[in-house]
Order: structure tokens, then sequence, then C-alpha cells
């Protein structure tokens, strides 16, 4: 079911522990999957529980962001799920260099 977004909305995997908040999304709907079902926007919603993934899941404080940047969750709670957008997998963001000091 794709969800319309915005900076500040708390996400919520359906099936496990993890959460997320928006930190950058495009405008309009998108399909937005924590460990393959449909996020859901509530905890109240959650239905059930999921096995780990085989790539270790989310961790907390960790950014998570797609291939061209548009989109980038913030894990406030770690979990087995891993989000995906559009059936593309979200990986972690790699931190940016510190400036040199000379």
């Amino acid at each position: 079911m794709p969800l319309t977004l915005k900076p500040g909305t708390r996400v919520f995997s359906a099936v496990d522990s993890t959460e997320l908040i928006v930190v950058k999304v495009p405008g309009g709907p998108i399909e937005l999957t924590i460990g393959g079902v449909p996020a859901v926007l509530s905890a109240a919603e959650k239905t059930g529980t999921a096995s780990a993934t085989p790539n270790g899941g989310t961790a907390i404080g960790k950014r998570y962001t797609n291939a061209d940047a548009t989109v980038e969750l913030l894990c406030t709670k770690p979990g087995p799920g891993v989000p995906a957008i559009d059936g593309e997998v979200l990986v972690l963001k790699e931190a940016r260099p510190l400036p040199a000091s000379d």
C-alpha cells in the first residue's frame, strides 16, 4: 500500500521491532516495505513477527538511503527488518569524511 510520507514521520515494521523516522523523501506516494512487508504508521498496526534476515537488519542511529539519495530513513529502534522503497533495498548511508585541519 503506497504511503505519502513527509520528514519527521515515524514508520514501523508490521512484523518486527524495526522503527524508523523519515529524514528525506520525495513528494508523492511511495511503496515502503520493512522486512518485505508494507510499513505501518502506528505501533498498534503491527501484526506478527518475522525471522532475521541474512543481511543483519537495521542498526540504531544509522541512516538508510537509496542509490540516488532521494530517500533517507533514520533507525530509532533496531530490528531484523530491512527497509526498501519500490522493491529497492535501502543501504547504510556512508559517513562523510571530516575536512582536514592543516
